[in-house]
């Protein structure tokens, strides 16, 4: 992987957090094997700093990506429709930035387009961008908006996130079961309660 500049720093920040090396990394794994308790250099746990390597530089890809590009190919031959184009079920595996926890569940995500469309399999990718990063669900949510209205200038945007929270479930009250659902809405879909029922029930819709 290549050394980069980590994301997600403040104005406060005085200089910008270098990306630790692969084998701080480990080493890092190696002193939390040790806290918990057991011994790093047992045999069952001895390749478990690659693992969770491997695993965190795939968890976390989204850092590297840019959903700009991903939606900056579009289509301006839209053959006059002008309704509702959305996207169901789309898998939304993430970690919360407060307990480094996954979170697992579902987006929906739709837009009214006004004289461009992007392919449909772009709107996953952004999610996945995004949901490949430390996060909060409300976060993600707007963020996943943003996008699409930044590049595509939508006469609106829905995004729903329904999603079970680990940190909830696995520790802390321990509420299995519970799952979070987030909105956003702009343009239209704000506007028209009708519009916005319509996405609400394709949500729904089984």
């Amino acid at each position: 992987m290549r050394d980069r500049t980590l994301v997600g720093t403040t104005d406060l920040d005085l200089e910008a957090v270098k990306r630790p090396s692969r084998e701080d990394a480990m080493e890092a794994v190696r002193t939390l094997i040790a806290w918990a308790g057991d011994d790093p250099r047992r045999e069952g746990v001895i390749d478990t700093p690659k693992r969770v390597v491997d695993a965190y530089a795939e968890w976390f890809e989204g850092y590297g990506q840019d959903p700009a590009k991903e939606l900056s190919r579009t289509f301006e031959d839209v053959q006059g429709y002008d309704d509702i184009v959305m996207l169901r079920d789309i898998e939304v595996e993430s970690h919360c930035e407060h307990h480094m926890a996954p979170f697992l569940g579902k987006a929906y995500v739709a837009y009214m387009p006004t004289n461009r469309v992007v392919g449909i399999s772009k709107l996953a990718k952004v999610v996945e961008i995004f949901a490949r990063r430390l996060q909060t669900q409300e976060t993600m949510t707007q963020q996943i908006a943003d996008a699409i209205t930044d590049s595509l200038k939508p006469a609106g945007v829905a995004v729903m996130i329904d999603a079970a929270h680990q940190c909830m479930t696995t520790r802390g009250v321990h509420h299995r079961h519970v799952s979070t659902i987030t909105t956003q809405f702009t343009g239209v879909f704000k506007t028209d309660p009708t519009l916005r029922q319509r996405f609400l029930d394709f949500v729904n819709k089984r």
